[in-house]
C-alpha cells in the first residue's frame, strides 16, 4: 500500500494562531483600526438614510472616508512595521501613539460631522478652532510618526519575502507624498481662513485630495503584493520584477494626481 509523502511546504498558521501571536500593542491597533473602519461603514449607512451631498466641507463623506482610511492605515502600519528593523518598545511605543492620534482624528472629524460644521479650517466659534487645531496637531503628530518609520524603512534593510524591502522602502517614500499634499491642504486653507476667505478655504484643498488619497495606501497596496506573490510558486527574481513593475505604476500614479494638482491649484 503506497504511503503519499508528507508535503514539504510547512502549512500556514490559522487566523487565531496569528491572532494569538500578536503582541499586546499589536492587537490594540488591529482592533482600533477595525472599529475604525466599522465606524466608516455606518457613515456610509447614515448618509444612504440621510440623502445629504457628498461633496463639501459639511457632509458624511469625511467621516466615512475618514474612518475608512485610518482604520485600514492603521492596521497596515501595524503589520509592515513587523518587517522593519526596529527596537520592539520603540516600535510598540510608536504605534501606541499611533493609535491612539487615529481615534483622536477620526473622532473630531465625526463630531463635526454630526455637528454638521466644518472639521477642519473651522474658526467660527472657540470650540470649533479647539476642535480644528487639535486636528491640525494630530495631523503634525502623524507626519512625526511616519517620518520615524520611513526613515527606518531605508536606514537598515526590511526584512521579509521577495520583493518586500522595495515594496516597503517605495511605499513609505509614497507616504511621504502624501504627508507632504496633506500638510500643503492645512497651510494653504489655514493662509485663506487667516486673510478672511473662510469659505474659500473649505473648498482649496480640493485640488490635493486625489493626489492625498492616492498616495496614502502605497505602504499597504505594494507590500501586500510581495506578501500575496510569496504565497505562489514563482521565482524570487519574477516576483521582485513584478513588485518593481508595480512600484513604477504607482509611481505613474502619483504623478499623474500631482500633475493633475498643479495645474487646478
Amino acid at each position: 500500500m503506497a504511503v503519499s509523502a508528507p508535503s514539504s511546504r510547512p502549512s500556514a498558521p490559522s487566523l487565531a494562531a496569528r491572532a494569538r501571536a500578536l503582541r499586546p500593542v499589536e492587537r490594540l491597533c488591529h482592533i482600533t483600526g477595525l472599529l475604525l473602519v466599522v465606524s466608516g461603514l455606518v457613515h456610509l449607512l447614515v448618509l444612504a438614510v440621510d440623502s445629504g451631498p457628498w461633496d463639501g466641507p459639511v457632509s458624511w463623506r469625511k467621516p466615512i472616508t475618514f474612518g475608512l482610511s485610518f482604520g485600514l492605515t492603521l492596521i497596515a502600519l501595524t503589520w509592515v512595521t513587523s518587517y522593519l528593523r526596529v527596537p520592539d518598545r520603540r516600535r510598540a511605543a510608536l504605534l501606541a501613539v499611533l493609535a491612539a492620534d487615529c481615534v483622536v482624528e477620526v473622532g473630531g472629524i465625526t463630531l463635526q460631522a454630526w455637528r454638521r460644521v466644518p472639521s477642519h479650517l473651522n474658526m467660527e466659534t472657540p470650540f470649533d478652532t479647539a476642535v480644528s487645531m487639535t486636528l491640525a496637531v494630530g495631523g503634525g503628530v502623524l507626519v512625526v510618526l511616519l517620518t520615524v518609520f520611513a526613515v527606518a524603512s531605508f536606514r537598515h534593510r526590511p526584512a521579509g519575502p521577495a520583493g518586500m524591502p522595495l515594496a516597503l522602502r517605495s511605499g513609505f517614500a509614497v507616504l511621504l507624498v502624501a504627508l507632504a499634499s496633506g500638510a500643503a491642504m492645512i497651510a494653504r486653507g489655514v493662509v485663506l481662513t487667516r486673510t478672511g476667505h473662510q469659505q474659500a478655504a473649505y473648498h482649496s484643498t480640493a485640488p490635493l485630495k486625489p493626489l492625498h488619497g492616492v498616495s496614502l495606501h502605497a505602504v499597504l497596496v505594494l507590500p501586500a503584493l510581495a506578501l500575496l506573490l510569496s504565497r505562489t510558486s514563482w521565482e524570487e527574481r519574477t516576483r521582485r520584477r513584478i513588485v518593481a513593475a508595480a512600484v513604477v505604476c504607482y509611481a505613474v500614479a502619483v504623478a499623474g494626481a500631482g500633475v493633475w494638482a498643479a495645474v487646478r491649484l
